[in-house]
């Protein structure tokens, strides 16, 4: 996979495996107990997340949340997905709501300004600082996906071996 230059923040993937479901969970199982201190990895009905132990974990480590879904002719379809901590993500897109809140408020206000010929460039700034902030937010979530990026390849790695 080309990591590296995609522009998405949450890669995804699908995969065809002629590997039965159930013989993946049984291989999850088995490599659960092998590599629990370096990676976690939690099954719940057709959801598999591959994490990345409590001791190695950084702030900007990612998991992988694998969904299975048996196939009519006896194949197994594989979606994926790589993602940030859901704590990290949670806080990004309270960040993002707070940011465009208030954009939209202070939109409100220049138009009323504007509207009542008094002055708005204060509010204008806010509005423009705003768009600064989101910008921001945007390129620290791409910094921390790149450094996230050898441990995605860990955890692909790691769900090879699940899949073979």
């Amino acid at each position: 996979m080309e990591l590296e230059k995609e522009i998405k923040l949450r890669f995804r993937f699908d995969k065809v495996v002629s590997k039965p479901i159930e013989d993946i969970l049984k291989s999850c199982e088995d490599l659960k107990s092998t590599v629990e201190p370096d990676y976690k990895i939690k099954i719940s009905d057709l959801h598999i997340w591959f994490t990345i132990g409590i001791l190695r974990r950084e702030k900007h480590s990612p998991n992988l949340h694998i969904e299975l879904e048996k196939m009519e002719d006896g194949n197994t379809f594989i979606r994926g997905t790589y993602g940030p901590d859901p704590v990290l993500w949670t806080l990004f897109m309270f960040l993002h709501f707070i940011v465009a809140g208030v954009f939209l408020i202070f939109t409100v206000i220049v138009y009323s300004k504007w509207s009542l010929h008094q002055s708005y460039k204060f509010d204008l700034m806010v509005m423009i600082t705003m768009i600064i902030v989101w910008f921001l937010l945007y390129f620290t979530a791409r910094l921390n996906r790149s450094k996230g990026i050898p441990q995605m390849k860990e955890l692909e790695e790691l769900f090879d071996k699940v899949i073979e």
